[in-house]
C-alpha cells in the first residue's frame, strides 16, 4: 500500500563442498538496491531479528536451513535480549566487538543455554578466547593476508568442534584455493550476493510501546492490562500472533485471542519482543491508517456483542483483516500464517461462518454499504456503531501524541529498563 514502509532483509547463501546451500546469512539492508550495510549496530541487529522472525517468517526466508545472524555486544552480554531460540539460528559475532572478560562470560553463558556461535572475519587477537566457544569460525579471503590466513588455519587446527568457513570469494582462483584447504563451507560474491527481500511493514507510535514495556516490568504486573495495551496496538498483535506460530516459541496450539497468546508465549518472551520492535526503528503508519485499523476491530467487537458472539474473537478477525488491508496482503495469505482458531481462519479466509458474516457486514459498511450490517443490527445502531467506533480508535491512535511530558517520562523509563550504560553507547 502507498506510504507504508517497506522493510529490507539481505540474505547470503553459504555453501557446503557438494555445492549446496547448507546456510543463509541474514544482514541489515536499509533499501531494496542497496549491496551492502549501512551500520552494524544494535539497531541493525535488532531489525534483522524483528523482520526475519516476524514480519517475513524464518520458513520463508531460509527454508528448512539454519540462518546466521550478526550480533553486536549489546546481545551478548544480556543489554538487549535475544527472543529466540537457541536452535533457530548462528549468533555471528562480528569482527569490532571488543573481547574483555565481560564479552567471554556473557558468550560462555549463551553457548551453555545451547546457542551455536560463529566468529566473523576472524583475526588473531582478542577473539582468540573465543575458539573454545565457537562452532564457525570465517575468514576473509579478500582483504586478509596470505601470511595470516596461514597463520589462523594453523591456530584452529587440531580444534575438531570448529568448522571453517570462507567468506568474501570474489573470484574463481579465490574459490578454488579455498577448496583446495581446509575449509568447509564457502561464501563470496562469486558463489552468490546477497539477495535483498522486502516487505512492507507497521509500527503504531512509539510512546504506546513505551508504555507496554513499562507495563511488562512494573513490581506487580497486571496481566489485563498488559493484553488490553496489546490489543490497541496493530502491529504488536500482528507480531504476537506470528511469533506463537513460529518455531521461536515453539508452540502449536491455535489461539483466538490476543490473552490466549499472551499466556501461551509468557511475559518474558513478550517483553523481548516489544523490546526489540522500539529498538528496531521500524516506521509508522500514519495515524489515519492505524485509525481505520483500529475502527474495523472495535465495529466488530461491538457487533459481536450484540449478537451474542465471542467479542475476543470478533476483534482480532477484525483487527488481522484490517492488518491484511494495510499491508497489502490478502486475508486468506495472512491467516495462512498464523496460528488461528477455525473459527476465525474461516472468516479471514472465505467470509464464512458468524465471524465472517459479521466481519463481511463491517467491511461492507466501510466502503458505504450498509444493508449487511443494518441486517445483523438495526439502522440506528449500525450507525452508532461505526461511529462509535472511528471515535475510539482516533482517540487511541490519537492520544500518543497528546503529552509530551508523558512521553519524556516513558523514555527516561524506557532506558532505565534498558539498563543500557549512555556513555557506552
Amino acid at each position: 500500500m502507498e506510504g507504508l514502509p517497506v522493510i529490507h532483509v539481505g540474505r547470503q547463501p553459504i555453501y557446503d563442498r557438494a555445492g549446496d546451500v547448507v546456510a543463509y546469512e541474514l544482514l541489515f539492508r536499509d533499501a531494496v538496491d542497496a549491496t551492502r550495510a549501512t551500520r552494524r549496530s544494535a539497531e541493525a541487529t535488532g531489525q534483522v531479528i524483528v523482520s526475519a522472525f516476524t514480519d517475513f517468517g524464518l520458513e520463508q526466508l531460509a527454508g528448512s536451513r539454519v540462518c546466521f545472524i550478526n550480533v553486536t555486544r549489546e546481545f551478548l552480554v544480556g543489554e538487549l535480549p535475544i527472543p529466540f531460540d537457541s536452535g533457530q539460528a548462528v549468533l555471528e559475532i562480528v569482527e569490532t566487538v571488543d573481547v574483555d572478560d565481560e564479552v567471554v562470560q556473557g558468550v560462555t553463558r549463551l553457548v551453555q543455554a545451547g546457542f551455536t556461535i560463529a566468529l566473523d572475519d576472524f583475526q588473531l587477537g582478542s577473539h582468540e578466547q573465543l575458539l573454545d566457544l565457537a562452532t564457525y569460525v570465517k575468514i576473509d579471503l579478500l582483504d586478509t593476508d596470505p601470511e595470516a590466513v596461514t597463520a589462523i588455519l594453523e591456530r584452529c587446527s587440531g580444534k575438531a568442534h570448529i568448522a571453517l568457513i570462507a567468506e568474501r570469494l570474489e573470484t574463481q582462483e579465490a574459490l578454488r584455493a579455498a577448496f583446495d584447504g581446509a575449509f568447509e563451507f564457502f561464501q563470496g560474491h562469486i558463489l552468490g550476493r546477497p539477495h535483498v527481500v522486502s516487505t512492507v511493514s507497521i509500527a503504531p507510535g512509539r510512546l504506546h510501546r513505551l508504555q507496554v514495556v513499562a507495563a511488562l516490568n512494573a513490581p506487580e504486573i497486571n496481566f489485563d492490562e498488559v493484553v488490553q495495551l496489546i490489543s490497541h496496538d496493530a502491529a504488536i498483535t500482528y507480531r504476537l500472533f506470528q511469533a506463537c506460530n513460529s518455531a521461536a516459541s515453539g508452540l502449536v496450539t491455535r489461539v483466538s485471542t490476543v490473552k490466549e497468546a499472551a499466556i501461551l508465549l509468557g511475559l518474558d518472551k513478550i517483553r523481548q519482543w516489544v523490546t526489540l520492535m522500539l529498538l528496531s526503528e521500524l516506521s509508522e503508519a500514519t495515524e489515519d491508517q492505524l485509525a481505520v485499523t483500529m475502527a474495523r476491530a472495535r465495529a466488530c467487537q461491538t457487533v459481536a456483542q450484540q449478537r451474542g458472539l465471542p467479542a475476543d474473537m470478533a476483534f482480532t478477525t477484525g483487527l488481522l483483516s484490517a492488518v491484511a488491508d494495510l499491508i497489502g496482503q490478502s486475508a486468506a495469505e495472512l491467516a495462512s500464517h498464523l496460528p488461528l482458531t477455525s473459527e476465525i481462519d474461516r472468516a479471514l479466509t472465505d467470509g464464512t461462518g458468524a465471524l465472517g458474516s459479521l466481519l463481511t457486514a463491517v467491511r461492507d459498511y466501510e466502503h458505504g454499504n450498509p444493508t449487511n450490517l443494518i441486517t445483523l443490527t438495526s439502522p440506528d445502531d449500525a450507525v452508532r456503531t461505526y461511529l462509535n467506533a472511528i471515535g475510539w480508535s482516533a482517540q487511541l491512535v490519537s492520544k500518543t501524541n497528546d503529552d509530551a511530558a508523558a512521553k519524556a517520562r516513558s523514555a527516561k523509563h524506557f532506558s532505565e529498563l534498558l539498563d543500557v550504560d549512555r556513555d557506552r553507547r
